[in-house]
């Protein structure tokens, strides 16, 4: 046999090879077959894997649980299409019920070939719910997606081995059949590990580089979870950067989206060699670039937000945080940093055009005590992230489907329950009348107060940094759905509102908000509820944003970004990601 002889060139069997070295996996028995040549050629002369050979299927997967039960480690099988995959039902099974952590890697040309009447083609898109903890498919890889989608894949099949006390898991791994067979290095891999409360040892913090902490939406914190947060943070002098959402008002909170929003300035602060990840899905869009992410979670899943993820806590995050925490710290120095960029940014903004963002620059502040706030998705969270709230404030928003329905409804459905406090809403026209039939719910109270923000469109589409902002006004006839709901009609609302028993209130210009927001943000619960309606341009709205995101400029991050568009826009987006390859090299 030729010993240069090494692995295929299909980088996801690459990609899954690489992981299996790096969780220390080791023991396969392989099947014989042709789909799976490409995985079990690569490993049969690689040392790091020990091999053995079943022609039977059902036999190799039992042999799997005697070796799994016997050593505690995990084992690899390998097969081919058609009914082999069949044949590890019966050993899966076994392995379900005593938990035994074998991987069942099953070969496959596709599932787009399922169902054709086409030879072999099993199809193993459901299993049963008691042969594998996790399945997961692992495709052709095509571009940096594909390679990081497999890399997560694996990552999540490999885990699942030792999670919840353990048990089989399943790899459905496509192949093209190649017979290239020349890659002298397997490629290197992200490699995700899971911790638990547990544990013996747990991983050391990094000594090195600057720690950051991350809240995507999450509920009020607990006393003791914004204690054991804060106490991290004067352990490690670190900060919590979040949105409104977060649910965290500890002393170290940070807004920061107004700094590291900035398109033509990267603060050197944003740049951290491990960020702590907690909560769900953010509405804030964070330039802020870690080395190294570990989620914080209890459900242990692996949540890759940002492209690194290494690390999975699989506890309370009261737990997490409490044992790396220690006594008697009190470091504020990034905080302190961090806050006066903030400030500066601020102290330099010029004069924003009537918006949605002039209107909280001009509300956050003012806000009633103990208010609730909810925003709809997109333009209304981003405009009031750049702002912080005062203490006592908490805010929501629907970012866990991420759609502009239900809104209003969730507002007002929390309102029911808390009669004695004040939530104030603020929604743009497509979103408000697309959830335009609860305001005529006869449960609303006289504690909701709607500010609606109405641009006759999708205001969104229409912002200078959006992909459809070349369209212009193309945009209006589909894409931003421009002319329903009256056109901006000054009385549809009006009317229909006053039918319904709210106060109305209506601006189109800054004196005109400036009169009516001291009534709309009352602190009495007052004897209606109120929609205060304020008409904006679109014009107006999209060169807010761009003011505000351009007020720091960096003269060669500026020439950097121009000649990195020039590129795209010459070579396209695969051409420029090959040339920057070459360079990096």
């Amino acid at each position: 046999m030729n010993n240069n002889f090494k692995y295929t060139n299909e980088r996801n069997v690459q990609i899954v090879i690489a992981l299996l070295k790096a969780h220390g996996i080791h023991r396969v028995i392989a099947s014989p077959g042709t789909t799976n040549m490409t995985f079990v050629v690569s490993i049969e002369n690689d040392p790091w894997f020990q091999i053995w050979s079943s022609v039977d299927e059902r036999s190799a997967a039992y042999l799997a649980c005697g070796m799994a039960a016997e050593t505690g480690e995990p084992v690899v099988i390998s097969c081919t299409g058609a009914t082999a995959s069949r044949n590890y039902m019966p050993g899966l099974t076994e392995a379900y019920y005593r938990k035994l952590p074998i991987l069942a890697i099953t070969s496959t040309r596709g599932n787009h070939q399922v169902g054709h009447l086409i030879d072999q083609q099993i199809d193993r898109r459901k299993l049963p719910n008691d042969i594998a903890m996790e399945s997961v498919t692992i495709p052709v890889v095509k571009d940096k997606e594909d390679e990081r989608f497999c890399e997560i894949e694996t990552n999540k099949a490999i885990l699942a081995l030792k999670l919840n006390g353990g048990g089989p898991a399943h790899i459905n791994l496509y192949t093209k059949y190649s017979q290239d067979f020349s890659v002298t290095e397997i490629p290197y891999v992200n490699a995700i590990y899971r911790h638990t409360i547990f544990d013996k040892k747990l991983p050391d913090i990094p000594k090195n580089g600057r720690i950051i902490i991350l809240v995507g939406s999450h509920a009020n914190f607990s006393e003791r979870l914004t204690a054991a947060v804060d106490k991290f943070c004067a352990t490690y002098d670190s900060v919590v950067l979040c949105d409104h959402t977060s649910g965290y008002r500890g002393k170290y909170e940070v807004h920061y989206q107004i700094v590291c929003g900035q398109k033509q300035w990267h603060s050197p602060l944003a740049n951290a060699n491990l960020c702590i990840h907690i909560g769900e899905v953010s509405g804030n869009q964070f330039n802020v670039y870690a080395a190294h992410t570990w989620r914080v979670s209890p459900d242990g899943a692996l949540r890759d937000t940002f492209g690194n993820l290494r690390r999975v806590f699989m506890m309370p995050e009261e737990e997490f945080f409490e044992i790396y925490a220690e006594d008697n710290a009190s470091h504020t120095e990034l905080l302190e940093a961090m806050t006066a960029e903030v400030e500066n940014v601020k102290e330099k903004l010029p004069e924003l055009p009537f918006s949605n963002i002039w209107m909280a620059q001009q509300m956050y502040n003012k806000l009633p005590e103990n208010c609730e706030l909810h925003f709809g998705i997109l333009h209304s969270l981003r405009a009031w992230n750049f702002f912080k709230l005062p203490a006592g404030i908490q805010a929501k928003c629907n970012v866990g489907g991420f759609g502009i329905d239900g809104g209003l409804s969730t507002m007002i459905g929390a309102s029911f329950v808390q009669p004695e406090k004040v939530f104030i809403g603020v929604f743009g026209d497509l979103a408000f009348f697309y959830d335009l039939n609860v305001i005529g719910n006869r449960h609303v109270g006289n504690n909701v107060r709607i500010l609606l923000i109405n641009n006759g469109k999708g205001n969104e589409f229409r912002n200078y940094n959006h992909p459809c902002y070349f369209l212009g006004e193309e945009a209006d006839l589909y894409v931003a759905a421009a002319g329903h709901y009256g056109n901006m009609s000054n009385k549809l609302v009006k009317d229909y509102a006053t039918d319904l028993g709210y106060e109305y209130l209506t601006a189109s210009n800054k004196n005109e908000f400036n009169a009516v927001i001291d009534r709309f943000i009352t602190l009495e619960v007052t004897d209606k509820p109120m929609i205060l309606e304020v008409f904006t341009q679109t014009e107006d709205e999209s060169n807010a944003l761009e003011r505000i995101l351009n007020v720091i400029s960096d003269s060669k991050l500026v020439i950097r970004n121009s000649i990195k568009q020039t590129a795209k826009n010459i070579l396209g987006k695969n051409g420029y990601e090959v040339i920057r390859k070459i360079v990096h090299k």
